[in-house]
């Protein structure tokens, strides 16, 4: 998206601002469990190679996912977050078990048919942003929807919205190294949101922000989740993103246990 002209240089402060550029309206999607499930998983394996046999990090994990709900994912370091997350999102490859979008057996697909279906399904937001430092935040946001075949007045205008949503209306034309680590992070999930996915997956959103920039993304996460009628499905160590989420799942043992208690 490098064009001569986009975007408008905003002034003030390198800081984080408070998210919205306008009073955000009550949700108007309430969540419904009786509703179809965007995603399940069911049998889901993975296990890899070692010198001494192999290693199993998920083991026969049954899981659905709902539109609109923000689903938080806890457990110990080391028991498998990150690779369950990698395989809802099709970044790789189940030892066993199967995925299903919208119905849809993502795993049937070749190489070529699951990338196109990435771009166009899922939204990624890591802990670390992985924005494009040569291009500015209009322009890292606007590429997914240019790859995807999209035209560049579309992109634009979408990426324009997105980042105003955000609260970094003024921070069109800065480029990643003159942002915030807040900043950064919200453009990246205006990134993630660039191509309206269904489903939404995040690993340590704000485990690099400080405590009141952090609460600022939880809330705007959830409103998002709501507002747009996407599943949100956040790998987290942070208790007040966990008390946000409609479900908190812990990972232990290969499968994944829902505590009703937790929710108290």
């Amino acid at each position: 998206m490098r064009a001569s002209g986009m975007g408008q240089e905003g002034g003030g402060v390198d800081d984080d601002r408070a998210m919205g550029d306008e009073p955000l309206a009550p949700s108007p999607m309430p969540l419904a469990r009786d509703r179809e499930a965007i995603l399940s998983a069911r049998g889901l394996g993975k296990s890899y190679p070692t010198a001494t046999g192999a290693l199993e990090v998920l083991a026969d994990l049954d899981v659905d996912i709902y539109p609109g709900e923000l689903v938080a994912v806890v457990g110990e370091s080391g028991t498998g977050k990150s690779t369950l997350l990698h395989l809802l999102g099709a970044l790789d490859r189940p030892t066993a078990g199967t995925v299903t979008f919208r119905g849809e057996d993502v795993f049937a697909k070749g190489d070529e048919a699951l990338a196109a279906f990435r771009n166009r399904a899922i939204g990624f937001v890591f802990q670390f942003h992985h924005l494009l430092p040569e291009f500015t935040a209009l322009e890292n946001v606007g590429m997914p929807a240019l790859i995807a075949g999209g035209t560049f007045a579309s992109a634009d205008a979408r990426a324009r919205a997105l980042l105003g949503q955000l609260g970094l209306g003024g921070r069109l034309t800065h480029r990643p190294s003159q942002l915030s680590g807040g900043e950064q992070q919200r453009v990246a999930v205006a990134r993630a949101l660039m191509n309206e996915p269904g489903l939404v997956l995040m690993d340590e959103p704000s485990g690099n922000l400080d405590v009141k920039t952090a609460e600022t993304l939880h809330d705007e996460l959830k409103r998002l989740s709501r507002d747009a009628d996407q599943a949100f499905v956040v790998v987290t160590h942070n208790p007040a993103l966990a008390a946000l989420a409609d479900r908190v799942l812990t990972l232990e043992g290969g499968q994944l246990v829902e505590r009703v208690e937790d929710r108290e």
